[in-house]
């Protein structure tokens, strides 16, 4: 018992030191500039992510020996370029805007806002009506006919599609296109799947810009709107994105903006690279 005590007393004293140190800690300097705990943190989260599942023992050295790396480096630099600085203006403007977002998407977002989107965009909201069809797509109406031979001869229609359809996507799945809403197809694709009976194939093929299909009405269902709770998160985040929205507008209007009068500024100048070079 006595041999644990000052292994204990050792861990404890650890994780004091651990719980007192801060981002401001200097953990390097290089040539008289510090480099921080706080820009190691910052360092370590930017990596990408399978780099930060590394352990913190893992990539800590070496996170230190980048920032020194690049210390020294950009210590040979009499001047920093003037596309550095600008660079440097871009990302504190994008960093500090991004924190203003973030802040505004911490806002709470009230039941009686969630549930008035909600009214809004599903009460008056009707079932709809899905369908789930098959079908094999070929380029020339004489190419559809054969197919229409085969189907009438008892062929099976997902191995005709495998076998010929031009539709990679649904040819490979025996035709198969899954379930879909009334508007999602083109016009006479969806005209005739409407027309169809659960089981029934078109008795002659539908030409659309694609080419010719030859359909067959797999399944119907209707759709009722979802419930609240289903879209919940949907809603409070377009509810958060309307409120940014606007307030950029306000904020806008309340700053002073000066914009360039038309013409200006010829808009290929942002090609010009040239323009960053010292002197222009």
């Amino acid at each position: 018992m006595i041999r644990t005590l000052p292994v204990a007393a050792l861990m404890a004293g650890l994780a004091s030191m651990a719980s007192a140190q801060q981002a401001s800690d200097v953990v390097a300097t290089v040539n008289g500039t510090e480099i921080t705990l706080g820009e190691m943190i910052i360092t370590r989260s930017q990596l990408p992510q399978q780099y930060q599942q590394l352990p913190p023992e893992t990539l800590f050295q070496g996170i230190l020996d980048q920032l020194v790396q690049q210390q020294v480096l950009a210590d040979t630099l009499e001047d920093t370029p003037v596309r550095v600085e600008l660079a440097l203006q871009n990302q504190r403007r994008s960093l500090l805007a991004g924190e203003a977002i973030n802040s505004m998407m911490g806002e709470e977002v009230s039941e009686e806002e969630i549930q008035a989107a909600y009214d809004e965009a599903f009460a008056d909201a009707e079932a709809t009506q899905e369908f789930n069809a098959s079908h094999i797509l070929v380029e020339t109406e004489e190419e559809a006919q054969a197919v229409m031979e085969r189907l009438e001869a008892s062929e099976d229609f997902a191995e005709i599609a495998k076998e010929v359809s031009t539709d990679p996507g649904s040819g490979a799945q025996g035709g198969s296109l899954g379930w879909f809403a009334e508007g999602m197809m083109v016009e006479p694709f969806q005209n005739a799947v409407a027309e169809l009976e659960k089981g029934e194939t078109t008795e002659t093929p539908v030409e659309t810009q694609f080419g010719f299909h030859i359909i067959r009405l797999d399944d119907t269902r209707s759709q009722k709107p979802p419930a609240l709770e289903e879209v919940r998160d949907d809603l409070a985040s377009q509810i958060q994105q309307s409120k940014i929205e606007e307030r950029l507008v306000e904020l806008e209007s309340e700053a002073e903006v000066a914009r360039p009068e038309e013409g200006a500024f010829d808009p290929a100048l942002l090609t010009d690279l040239g323009l960053l070079e010292e002197g222009n």
